[in-house]
């Protein structure tokens, strides 16, 4: 069981310019851009911020609008979304997926690409109707799958395309 006195317990804060709950935190920090509030929501164990936004200025016209339990839930709400987006779009550009018809039969090409720092690389994978894998093989990050390379590769017995 967890010490609820350990510094790496995640407490929750619900003060005018900082409000940690749920995962997340919430930061009004001064814009730099402007006169004005900003205002950070990162979640937990991530470096970056999932959001920046601006912030309501309070009724002094100087200071920041105080956090409230409604501002903050909203706010998780929307960097929540953010993230889920972010994950989508880095899905759809690391996996593709192609359906064609060669040696007689619907064979789905998969193009998955696996972004590291030092050797990146791509696997292409050929599954029958059933889902049965067919064949795979390692290609360049960079391959471009269409449904001409996909039928080519069939075409060539799934051999590693040159």
């Amino acid at each position: 069981m967890t010490d609820p006195s350990s510094p790496t317990q995640d407490h929750p804060i619900q003060e005018a310019r900082l409000w940690r709950d749920d995962g997340w935190t919430a930061r009004v920090i001064k814009n730099e851009d402007d006169e004005g509030w900003a205002v950070e929501m990162i979640k937990q164990g991530e470096a970056e911020p999932a959001l920046v936004g601006p912030w309501t200025m309070g009724r002094d016209k100087k200071n920041p609008k105080p956090l409230d339990s409604a501002a903050f839930h909203t706010l998780v709400k929307t960097a929540s979304e953010v993230l889920r987006r972010h994950e989508q779009q880095l899905h759809a550009m690391l996996h593709k997926s192609i359906t064609i018809t060669a040696r007689a039969a619907t064979i789905t090409v998969n193009l998955d690409i696996v972004p590291d720092d030092d050797d990146p690389y791509a696997l292409l994978t050929a599954r029958d109707d059933a889902g049965e894998q067919l064949a795979q093989v390692r290609v360049a990050a960079n391959f471009k799958l269409s449904t001409a390379t996909a039928a080519a590769w069939a075409e060539n017995d799934f051999r590693k395309p040159g």
